[in-house]
Order: C-alpha cells, then sequence, then structure tokens
C-alpha cells in the first residue's frame, strides 16, 4: 500500500511535457521562443501549412504557463515577436536592400528594429497575460486579438501575419470570416491551440470549449448560408487586368516614363472589346497633368469602344507649388475611372510609412531647408468616406496596395458596392513572399465582404478572385501579360460589413474582464 502511493505522489510530482517547456532556463526559452515565432510564415502564403499556425501560439502559451517574473514573461514574448517579423515580414529586406540601396549589413539591422519594435504586442501580450489575468486559453486567445486588433491602427498600424490569414482556404474555420471577420478566425485558432496544451495537462474542458466553436464554424461551412446575392438582372462584366511588368528600378526613371505608357498602351490595344480595363497602381507614372495629353486620348478610346478604363496614378489638382502660399498642395495614390459610363476618382487612405509619407513631418520645420525640399513631400490621406466609383451602372469599391490589408478600411469601402478592387505594385518585394501573403489577405476580404474582388498588379500577384474568397482566375507573376475574366456584381451586406469589429472587440473585452475579476478573487480566497 505504502509503494502504492509513493507511485502516485510521484506521477502527481512529475511535471507534463508543457510544464517542462514553461521551465526551460530563461535562455533557452529565449531561443524557443524565438523559433516559435519565426516557424509562423510556415502556415501562410506559398507554403500554406496551417497547422503550424496552432502549433505557433501554442508553443507560446505553453512557455508562459509556469509561474515567473513579468520581466521573464516579457522577455518571452519579445523574442516570440520578434522571430515571427523577422522572418515573417523579411520580404522587406528587398525593398530595403535591392531598391533602397541600403548595404546589407544596415538591411538586416533594419530589420532586426523592425522586428524588435513590431515584437513588442507580443512582449505586453505575455506581460499581462503573466500579470493581469488568469493563465488559460480563453484569456489568451483574447489577449491575442487585441495585439492583432492594435496593430490595425496603433501607429498608423502594420496589420500582418495573423493567425486568422493561415486559415483563408480552409473553409472549415474561413467560414467564420463574413460573420466576425479575420479576428474571429483567429481567437478560434488560438483558442484551440491553447486548449491542445491545456489537453496534455489533463485539462481538457477547453477543448470542449473550443469543439464547440468549431461545430459553429463547421456548421456555417456546411450550411453555405448566402450573406450575399448576385446583383438582380445584371450579367457579369468582362475585364481585363493589365500586368505590364515594369522593372522597379526603372519604373521612376524620367527617361523610362514614356516607355512605360507605351508599354501599357500596347498590352491594351486589343481589348477595347471587354467591358472594364484596369491598370495597376501608379501605372502613370508621373501625375495626371503631366500625362493629360495621354490621359486624355486612352479616354477617348474607351469612350468609343463603350469600355471603362481604370488606372492608377499619382493625382494632384494643378502644379505641386503654388508660389502665393509657397506650400505644396495635396496629392495623392489614386485611382481613376475614365471612359464610357465612368466617373469617379478613389484616393488612397491608409499611406505606408515612409514610403508615401514622412511621420511627424512637422518636425522638418526646423530644418528649412529639407522641409522645402520636393524629394521629401509625402503623399496625402484621402478621405474615410469617399463616394464609390461609378462603373457602367454599378458600384466599386476601391483600395490602393496594401491598404487592403486593413479589415475595416476595406468594410467600410465595401459598403454600398456591387464589386471591389484593388490595385498594387509589389515589385518592390521581387521574389519573396509578401507579394503572396498580400494576395492571401484580399481572399480575406472576399470573404469578410461577400463581394468579388479584381486585383490588378505590376508584376503579380494579379487575380479574379469570387465572393468566398476563391481565385477564380490568377496571371502568372513577371510576365508582361494580360488576364481576361468576368466578375459579377452582387448586393447585401454580410454581418462583418454591417457591424464591423465591434461584436468580435467587446466578446474579448467580457473575457478579458471576467479574467481579471477571477483571478483577483482567487487571490482574495
Amino acid at each position: 500500500m505504502r509503494a502504492t502511493t509513493q507511485h502516485l505522489q510521484k506521477r502527481l510530482n512529475t511535471p507534463t511535457a508543457s510544464e517542462q517547456v514553461s521551465r526551460l532556463p530563461i535562455g533557452l526559452a529565449v531561443i524557443v521562443a524565438w523559433l516559435s515565432g519565426a516557424m509562423f510564415m510556415l502556415s501562410l502564403a506559398p507554403y500554406g501549412y496551417w497547422i503550424i499556425a496552432l502549433l505557433s501560439p501554442a508553443l507560446l502559451y505553453a512557455l508562459l504557463l509556469a509561474p515567473m517574473s513579468n520581466k521573464r514573461a516579457f522577455i518571452i514574448g519579445e523574442a516570440y515577436g520578434m522571430g515571427l517579423w523577422c522572418v515573417g515580414a523579411f520580404w522587406l529586406y528587398t525593398s530595403i536592400h535591392e531598391y533602397g540601396y541600403v548595404s546589407v549589413p544596415l538591411s538586416l539591422l533594419a530589420i532586426a528594429v523592425m522586428g524588435l519594435g513590431m515584437g513588442l504586442f507580443h512582449a505586453f501580450l505575455a506581460l499581462i497575460f503573466n500579470r493581469f489575468v488568469g493563465k488559460q486559453p480563453l484569456a489568451f486567445a483574447a489577449l491575442w486579438v487585441l495585439q492583432e486588433w492594435l496593430k490595425t491602427w496603433l501607429f498608423t498600424g502594420f496589420p500582418w501575419l495573423f493567425v486568422g490569414y493561415a486559415f483563408t482556404e480552409q473553409y472549415w474555420l474561413s467560414s467564420l470570416a463574413p460573420v466576425a471577420g479575420v479576428f474571429a478566425i483567429s481567437f478560434v485558432a488560438v483558442l484551440l491551440a491553447a486548449s491542445l496544451v491545456e489537453a496534455f495537462r489533463k485539462q481538457a474542458g477547453y477543448l470542449l470549449v473550443s469543439a464547440l466553436l468549431l461545430a459553429v464554424s463547421i456548421g456555417l461551412w456546411l450550411i453555405n448560408p448566402a450573406w450575399t446575392q448576385p446583383k438582380a438582372n445584371s450579367k457579369n462584366l468582362t475585364v481585363s487586368l493589365i500586368q505590364g511588368n515594369i522593372p522597379q528600378d526603372l519604373k521612376w526613371l524620367t527617361e523610362y516614363q514614356y516607355k512605360t505608357l507605351e508599354i501599357y498602351a500596347n498590352l491594351t490595344s486589343n481589348q477595347w472589346d471587354q467591358d472594364i480595363i484596369v491598370w495597376p497602381e501608379s501605372s502613370i507614372p508621373m501625375f495626371q497633368t503631366e500625362a493629360w495629353d495621354f490621359i486624355a486620348e486612352v479616354d477617348r478610346i474607351a469612350k468609343l469602344t463603350n469600355t471603362v478604363w481604370l488606372t492608377g496614378v499619382p493625382y494632384k489638382d494643378d502644379t505641386a507649388y503654388d508660389p502665393e502660399t509657397d506650400k505644396y498642395t495635396p496629392f495623392y495614390n489614386s485611382v481613376l475611372a475614365l471612359g464610357a459610363e465612368a466617373n469617379g476618382i478613389y484616393k488612397k487612405q491608409r499611406l505606408v510609412p515612409f514610403g508615401e509619407y514622412i511621420p511627424l513631418e512637422g518636425a522638418l520645420d526646423l530644418f528649412p531647408k529639407l522641409a522645402g525640399s520636393p524629394d521629401i513631400l509625402s503623399y496625402s490621406r484621402g478621405d474615410a468616406n469617399q463616394s464609390p466609383l461609378q462603373v457602367k451602372g454599378h458600384n466599386l469599391g476601391a483600395a490602393v496596395c496594401y491598404e487592403v490589408a486593413y479589415p475595416d478600411t476595406t468594410r467600410r469601402n465595401a459598403k454600398g458596392t456591387d464589386f471591389l478592387l484593388t490595385i498594387s505594385n509589389d515589385a518592390w518585394f521581387g521574389t519573396s513572399a509578401g507579394p503572396l501573403q498580400h494576395l492571401q489577405m484580399v481572399q480575406m476580404r472576399s470573404l469578410e465582404t461577400g463581394r468579388w474582388f479584381l486585383r490588378a498588379t505590376n508584376t503579380g500577384v494579379t487575380a479574379i478572385i469570387d465572393h468566398k474568397g476563391r481565385i477564380v482566375q490568377r496571371a502568372p507573376q513577371f510576365e508582361r501579360t494580360v488576364l481576361r475574366g468576368e466578375v459579377q456584381s452582387r448586393t447585401g451586406m454580410t454581418p462583418y460589413v454591417r457591424f464591423g469589429n465591434y461584436p468580435i472587440l467587446i466578446f474579448i473585452g467580457l473575457l478579458l474582464l471576467l479574467s481579471v475579476l477571477a483571478k483577483r478573487g482567487a487571490k482574495h480566497r
């Protein structure tokens, strides 16, 4: 009997695998955390190993389970976040080194600094998880979604590398997208990941909660509710998406500008039988005032052939410099709708820091010579509530380049529209994973809004995506080509378009509040 008792006591005192992970020496814990974050990239395009999107946060959860100092938790979270961003967003290296002409050591340093800064989101997640809430899967998943949401607006936002994107084509889970957006998918996935860790610790209750939410998601997938419907009495519109494949190092050279216009004009010359022709972002690599004769001629041909022409162009009203006010007039990264039965201009709302605007630009007033230099002029932000473009009796919502990564911006732009358009120039990122991750985000925006998406790019990936986030047609990357296809107009609003992120934010807010109160109550017992 005594031997049996000793054997049971020994088993009770033996830490589980997850407890052993959480008690690793700090140096080893940092390495494991960094690698756990770094591996997450394999869950996204072009790799698509979605199981990694469960394993990666599960390892971070296991590392944080044991009682520890707030400092240790912060360091582990920072290591995870740095691994996530240094590897997951390494595509930035191409634009910094190859097109920014920054040396290899300084480019790598820039990536490391970026990773260090963005890693703070997970560092504070880990700190709050360790200090303020109960160490259980619901609180961990809620904090995860909170830090993802913060990335969409804090310090202008960098909304990349969300867990939910790994499940874009896993419709048993992405069926939640039209209901509550990408953050709902992230919540369920991270909850499942942490619950599996708890299951190893013989705590199966949270796994039942995960299973319940998965059942809801799978049920939606099987029922396949029609959140939006094809527009009544409306035929599909034929489209041609023009992919110029202009090398990034030549695109903005003054001596190559007219060559670029010639390339796009030649690619378009036999496409005037289509309803819509789309040129990508900044396919006219000069202000519209400088290319007005060319624009007017293409517009004339489009009207003669009853075609809509949509093109990306830097837009300003007249001249950049006003000698009367000694200031530069605002100019925008824009989409123009021209040709037959077309009207409107969309001005990009979400600008790329240092690429399209200078943060804290007012500080340059301290340096008058710099402040007056046209070389550092910033684009201006377009209004948040712009009217849709008018295209052959349809409302078209537009997004320019990386702003399609912002779920709420695309949601607002989708209201009252029949289909959506995004134009981009991902040539900055070469053959890296960046453009493919970007495409994956457009697929998620289609799911969330229940709208077809046209995506026209300079070097790829040019694609037509349906209202379920499925790629209907796709052009090969890095080829000068035209993608011909059709786009369907749809009406109605998904719950996500109607309510936005409020439901999931209220839900995680309540979970965190309850977790904080429960932890305080446990301390006083």
